[in-house]
């Protein structure tokens, strides 16, 4: 790899022991291993996970940076939760780290890894990173499942991010502008859920109407029950004749008192329960996809910005709300 593609590991696989609770008292810890120490098995029923170490799209972006140390501090919250997926294994395939900007190329290294790792493992989860991770996550699924392949992005977030790329170029607020100018109108599927009206300019809402995007506002959220807001039948909707759902979660969608440690903090956000929620009914409408939801992604997390480390662990319980069956 160049410079700006390195790739690097966590050395921290280790946790809390309660020996005197028996051979049941698993934690993450205990069922994560690195991706070269089972090459050659068979994966299919293990998870992945893959760090993208990025600040430069936030930078572009003109955010606070920080995002570089997300994952490694998310696998520091992820190994002492409690362990419920059976005999399933976390298999760890390090981090591409983007080391100067040169974003476009680790962006696209991101994609290699992501287009590897797919066919192998049951359900892979991506920590960046800016959600400039997006692009490169949604190149993987192409180079997984083939460049024609009818890939539906649902995206739990305050920003709709259909930024078009400015002087400063590609950036955490430009990946869904990009995947349409990299699949075109007619396969290009979009839903965002928690968007905040303050934080995207009419031009913003104007370019998601005009390409079809669904979304739903964080104020939504507030005032209406999932029910009442029928969430699972339009995600089911959505699904319908897609090849494969996409999650990716900014975790500035949730509320700045439950997830301080991102770029912009929401004011409202969307309570984390909720979003649970949604996350169930995302698996749930996967299940009409012919790859059902091969891929997530978890971006922003800035634990430099969140010394208690609230953050970190809200971004650990989502990833296992990913991994489980769903409910």
């Amino acid at each position: 790899m160049s410079e700006s593609r390195a790739q690097t590991f966590f050395s921290g696989w280790k946790g809390r022991e309660d020996i005197e609770e028996g051979s049941s008292a698993v934690r993450w810890h205990h069922r994560a291993v690195m991706a070269a120490e089972v090459a050659g098995e068979d994966l299919s029923s293990d998870f992945a996970l893959l760090g993208f170490r990025c600040d430069e799209g936030v930078r572009r972006n003109l955010g606070r940076v920080g995002a570089f140390d997300g994952p490694d501090a998310f696998r520091g919250g992820l190994r002492n939760l409690a362990w419920h997926a059976g005999n399933s294994r976390l298999i760890d395939f390090g981090n591409v780290d983007c080391l100067d900007d040169e974003l476009a190329s680790a962006q696209e290294a991101l994609g290699l890894e992501v287009a590897k790792i797919l066919p192998k493992v049951s359900r892979a989860v991506v920590v960046g990173g800016g959600h400039e991770t997006a692009y490169g996550s949604f190149q993987g699924l192409l180079g997984a499942y083939g460049r024609d392949a009818k890939i539906g992005i649902i995206n739990l977030d305050a920003h709709l991010d259909l930024r078009t790329p400015g002087e400063r170029g590609p950036s955490s607020g430009t990946p869904f502008y990009q995947i349409h100018e990299l699949t075109g109108s007619e396969n290009y599927h979009y839903f965002c859920l928690g968007v905040a009206e303050e934080s995207n300019t009419r031009s913003l809402f104007e370019r998601a109407d005009a390409w079809g995007v669904q979304y739903v506002t964080d104020v939504e959220f507030q005032q209406k029950s999932l029910g009442e807001l029928r969430i699972a039948e339009r995600l089911n909707a959505f699904a319908e004749g897609l090849d494969a759902l996409y999650l990716t979660i900014d975790m500035d969608v949730f509320p700045h008192y439950q997830v301080p440690g991102v770029s912009a903090p929401a004011v409202r956000g969307v309570d984390l329960g909720v979003m649970e929620q949604v996350i169930e009914f995302v698996k749930q409408a996967a299940s009409r996809c012919r790859f059902g939801l091969p891929l997530a992604d978890i971006v922003e997390l800035n634990p430099q910005l969140d010394p208690q480390g609230v953050s970190t662990k809200t971004a650990a319980t989502l990833a296992a709300r990913i991994f489980s069956p769903a409910e």
